[in-house]
């Protein structure tokens, strides 16, 4: 049997998708529970139990990409046990999750080398054919095929019922971060457009990357989804005020008709195939909802902030 390691929650989460988790024998720290659960944690990070500010996380991690020094660590011993024939990494991003060139050189002692595979999606196709690519490399290319035309049809629902409805597009503005302010990129924003929407201060198949409070204001975004990375609805919430608090908050049209939304990350920044269906067809429920109701097995991922009744410091 091929035995693997998976460096990033967004493969796990597929290899369970398409039940192959027989074959997955180490994960990260931040992979789906049910993966915790049942697998052992071979990569861990410096900041994991810590609680700190959106500002101190943007800090430490800017701080980390400067000076070249990973904030990620392997249990050399658990991986040399498990002794995996693939490893799957990741270089999107080389400071939320561990990269390839920091597994090159954690693998690089042991007697059996893995294969490194790289998961590297910046669309929203990338992630579909990233499916394929795990699939194939369990020699289980059937499973592969079968989940995305699974997750085919679902989107395809979606984009009949609000981009072929001939739905008016919304605007919309996706923030992965708030402070400082990011916007969305690489596959979000085919999310947003599958979902009946438009984010035009995004940056399609490219980086999140920081824009101003006052461009936002500038655009007047319809609808606001506020879904920083790697935060759940709670955690995203006990920093709202910073955005909240602001002089021209309740002057954005979104804030105003009550269309701003806490989303809880992983539909958005986990880049697992599944995963991100959910998320378009939560953003279709949010933008259309009298076209496409918002799945009820979802909808405690969201959270709508009222503007009269907005949490504050």
């Amino acid at each position: 049997m091929i035995k693997v390691c998976s460096f990033l929650p967004a493969v796990t989460q597929m290899i369970y998708d398409m039940e192959l988790q027989e074959h997955l024998l180490g994960i990260t720290f931040e992979c789906p529970q049910v993966a915790l659960q049942e697998k052992k944690v071979v990569v861990h990070c410096v900041l994991e139990g810590q609680n700190y500010s959106s500002k101190e996380i943007d800090i430490l991690f800017s701080e980390s990409k400067r000076t070249g020094k990973s904030l990620y660590y392997v249990e050399d011993g658990i991986l040399e046990e498990i002794a995996p024939d693939i490893i799957f990494t990741q270089d999107v991003c080389d400071v939320c999750q561990i990269d390839t060139e920091c597994t090159a050189a954690a693998v690089a002692h042991l007697e059996k080398q893995p294969l490194l595979i790289s998961i590297t999606p910046n669309s929203l196709n990338d992630v579909f054919e990233n499916a394929l690519t795990i699939a194939t490399a369990l020699e289980r290319e059937d499973a592969g095929h079968a989940y995305l035309s699974s997750l085919h049809q679902r989107v395809n629902k979606v984009t009949s019922a609000v981009v072929f409805g001939k739905q008016p597009s919304k605007r919309v503005s996706l923030l992965e971060w708030i402070d400082p302010i990011f916007n969305c990129g690489h596959w979000i924003p085919d999310q947003i457009l599958k979902a009946g929407g438009e984010d035009r201060l995004s940056n399609p198949s490219g980086d999140s990357v920081v824009i101003t409070w006052e461009e936002i204001v500038h655009y007047d975004p319809e609808v606001l989804v506020i879904a920083p990375c790697g935060f759940t609805i709670d955690r995203s919430l006990e920093e709202i005020h910073l955005l909240t608090e602001k002089e021209e908050w309740g002057r954005l049209t979104a804030v105003r008709t009550n269309k701003v939304y806490v989303v809880d990350f992983d539909l958005f920044t986990q880049s697992s195939a599944g995963t991100l269906v959910k998320g378009i067809e939560v953003l279709a429920g949010l933008f259309h909802p009298t076209k496409m109701q918002l799945p009820a097995e979802l909808s405690h991922k969201v959270k709508r902030l009222q503007s009269r009744k907005v949490p504050s410091k």
